[in-house]
Parts: structure tokens; sequence; C-alpha cells
């Protein structure tokens, strides 16, 4: 009898930091059996892990296959990788740099089997910024490790609900900093990163793109600054020029309270809070941040490590569950269009 392969699309998920509520949203959203129906999901971390959350949260529902390697995965259960066998303390709600240093371990692995394709796609819970940081990671966040980790020149923090698509053009830098690292030419990479993201990620063909001001009302004709002016006109022009349809600069405030955002498929804003107050605003706890522009594919929840509510069995795992589907969605689009441009290929070969 032929042994029947598993083509479902195999979502790697990283534990966050071992004392914040990474490991409870992803064993309740994993709780749910009808995951296993779309994809097949792989905790990297550890089985005492898993283990002290499942019982500290009462999760009996739950039957996880523990392996050693990604060819035991099983069709209809979820799966853990055991990346390490350290018995870990584990103190929910303490910041630690045991519980980072474990938690780089799991992002380590997740990422070294992702650039490999031995995943489809990776879901990271939360990490603690501060814990995590050490010799083999000193970065901001998520973001910029991961396209460190992809030898990527860009990469574009897009925030996602069912009301918009945001991403910031400057991320995890002091707002004092904005101004100066704001050019023309970064202004339109990321224009076209987000461009190209919408068609080839979300399926939008002629993706319609807002751009936001830096100073109140857009610097009213110059008013009030002069980078829209000197830089982002510029760039909006630019882009326009190669085929993007980008408009602004729009004014922040009147662009979000007047509900033009519902008007475009993807927003882009020149700074962080500039770009995820409205972002969350619109969907804390059920947003997903997705890191656009890598050669592989990583969502997170909209959240952090919310240490105040670690351990107590409340943490709510919508956000989580929404990044995963978003991941399964995302790769199933990047392998449809990869199919349709290789057989347009094989049109135009049979053609000459």
């Amino acid at each position: 009898m032929t042994k029947k392969v598993n083509t479902k699309v195999k979502i790697g998920i990283s534990v966050g930091d071992l004392n914040g509520i990474g490991m409870e949203i992803i064993l309740k959203t994993l709780a749910d059996n009808r995951i296993c129906e779309l994809c097949s999901p792989i905790i990297y971390g550890s089985k005492n892990l898993c283990d002290y959350y499942t019982k500290s949260l009462q999760i009996s529902t739950l039957n996880i296959n523990v392996i050693p390697s990604l060819d035991k995965i099983k069709s209809k259960q979820p799966s853990l990788l055991n990346v390490w066998d350290d018995e870990v303390e584990i103190d929910a709600g303490v910041e630690s740099k045991t519980a980072g240093k474990y938690a780089l371990h799991s992002l380590e692995a997740a990422v070294n089997d992702l650039k490999e394709n031995k995943i489809d796609a990776l879901v990271t819970a939360p990490i603690h910024k501060k814990a995590i940081q050490s010799e083999e990671f000193n970065f901001p966040g998520h973001t910029e490790y991961l396209q460190n980790a992809d030898s990527s020149n860009d990469s574009l923090m897009l925030m996602i609900s069912e009301n918009a698509k945001i991403g910031v053009i400057t991320g995890h830098i002091p707002l004092g900093e904005v101004k100066s690292t704001l050019t023309t030419d970064l202004i339109l990479k990321k224009i076209t990163l987000l461009n190209k993201s919408l068609k080839e990620d979300f399926n939008i063909r002629k993706p319609k793109i807002a751009v936001l001001g830096l100073n109140p009302h857009a610097s009213d004709n110059g008013l009030i600054g002069e980078e829209e002016e000197k830089m982002i006109i510029p760039a909006i022009n630019q882009a326009k020029s190669i085929g993007i349809i980008a408009l602004g600069p729009f004014a922040a405030d009147g662009f979000f309270g007047s509900s033009n955002y519902s008007n475009f498929d993807g927003i882009l804003a020149m700074y962080h809070d500039q770009g995820l107050i409205p972002a969350k605003s619109f969907s804390f706890g059920q947003g997903v941040n997705y890191t656009a522009g890598l050669s592989f594919i990583r969502t997170s929840p909209d959240h952090g490590t919310a240490f105040e509510i670690a351990g107590k069995g409340i943490a709510e795992e919508s956000s989580f569950r929404n990044a995963l589907y978003q991941a399964i969605e995302i790769s199933k689009n990047r392998s449809n269009n990869r199919a349709l441009e290789e057989n347009v290929l094989e049109v135009n070969k049979s053609r000459n």
C-alpha cells in the first residue's frame, strides 16, 4: 500500500518569550481540530515547555505529536519539533534572559527550516525585545532579524485587518530620527515593495496605494514643513511613472477620520505610530503583522508578550489564529502565482 504524502501547507510556529502569552495563544489556537484540516502546524519548542502550559492552562483536548524531525509529521495532528531537551524554568509574566535565550533557539530553528523550504511559512509568537537581546540577536525586533536572515535589501512591516493594509516606511527607530531617515528613494522603494506584495501575496491585480504625509495637514502646501514637496511627492510621481497607482500625500488625521482609507488596497505611513495607531484601533487583538518583501512568508499577531496576563489563562488567541490563517492564504497565493508564471513560460516556449 502506497504511503499517503502530506501535501498540506506546513506552518512553522516559533514560541516567542517562554514567560509571555505565546504558548497560551498557540495551544488555544491548535486546540481547534479544524486547524489541521487547513495546514500542518509545527511548534518549534520543547515537550517540557508544551507540557507545562498544557497542564497549567488545563487544555485537555489537545493531542500534540512530538517529533524528532519534520518527516514524522502526522496530517491530523499538530506537531511539536523538540528543539531543546533542557529543563527550563518557566516564570510566567517575568522578564528573563533565559526565556529570551530559548525564544531565540525556537526562532533560529524555524527560520533555518523556512530558508531551506522545509516549511512553507512561519508564524511568530511575541518575543520580549529586551530579554532576547544577545550577540546573536542585536535587532529592534522580528522584522529586522528576518530581513537580515533573508539577506534581503528591504522589507516592510504591514499591518493587516479587514479594514486596511497599512505599511510603515520607517519602523522601529526613534521619532527624532524619522525626518533624517526619509528620502525620496526610500519612499519609492517602499511604495514599489507594497505594490509587489499586494499583487503577489494578496492577489490584487491593480493595487491602489495611499501615501500619507509626514507633517500636520500634509504640510499645507509647504506652510508646515517641506518634506512633502521635496521627498514624498517626487516619490509618488516616480511610482506613477512606472505604472504604480499611488496617490497622496494625505493628511493622516483626515484620511482615517473620513474613512478615505476604505478606498485603497494599501496605505503607507511615514513612521511607526502614524500607521500602527489606526491599524490597532481598527482591530487590536484581531489584526495580523506581515513582513512583506522577503523571499519567505512570516506573519505574527498584532500584540506583544502581555506579561501582565501571562499564565492566567485569559489571553485572547484571535490575532494569532488570524496570523495562522493569513500565512496559509499567502502561501497558497504565492504557490498559485508561481504555477501561473511557469504555465506562461511554457506557453511562450511552445510558441517559439
